[in-house]
């Protein structure tokens, strides 16, 4: 190790403050990507929201692609204060937010799969993360089923109804035609006696 007997102290001190902002570069040099949730699961025809949040010293490139089994695809990229670039696909379904998160217009069973985000800086730091969406559709058929069902139930108490009314007009003439009888009998007798 050198000798720094010969050192004056404002010399030290330079020599410490340069080593220190050095130091202070090489630690905030890069980029921290933040995503808050990394699995989605929404229906069809919501709005969906791939947060997320970055940091960077530099000036930013961010790029979101669409990935799944069959297909990849750039959604939209851009570069802070420079360009967007919007894939013809997704022209008018995304809105992007200067935090580096993107908002899907009306989602579709089809948009289920990996959303990945990549941003890279001027210094040539690169950082990826990855969502995951899940598109489900609103199953109508057990909607469809109660509907039938209240359905049947209304016509059958209807019909049920319809039954009840005739059996009652039904026990109603038979009545009066007993009561006609019996007093077609009072007067028999009343005549005969």
């Amino acid at each position: 190790m050198k000798n720094l007997k010969g050192w004056s102290p404002v010399r030290a001190s330079v020599v410490f403050v340069a080593l220190y902002l050095i130091h202070q570069i090489q630690q905030t040099k890069g980029i921290r990507l933040l995503v808050s949730d990394p699995i989605i699961n929404a229906t069809v025809t919501q709005n969906v929201l791939l947060s997320v949040e970055y940091r960077s010293n530099g000036t930013p490139w961010i790029q979101w692609r669409y990935m799944s089994s069959w297909k990849s695809q750039c959604i939209i990229e851009w570069k802070v204060n420079s360009y967007v670039n919007i894939s013809a696909s997704y022209t008018g379904r995304v809105d992007r937010f200067e935090n580096g998160s993107i908002q899907l217009q009306n989602v579709e069973v089809r948009d289920t799969g990996f959303y990945m985000i990549t941003v890279s800086d001027d210094f040539g730091s690169t950082k990826q993360s990855t969502i995951i969406l899940n598109v489900h559709e609103i199953r109508y058929e057990e909607f469809y089923f109660v509907a039938v069902f209240i359905a049947f139930l209304a016509a059958g108490s209807a019909v049920l109804v319809c039954l009840m009314w005739v059996c009652n007009k039904c026990i109603n003439i038979a009545q009066k035609k007993k009561q006609h009888r019996r007093a077609e009998e009072i007067e028999l007798r009343i005549i005969s006696a």
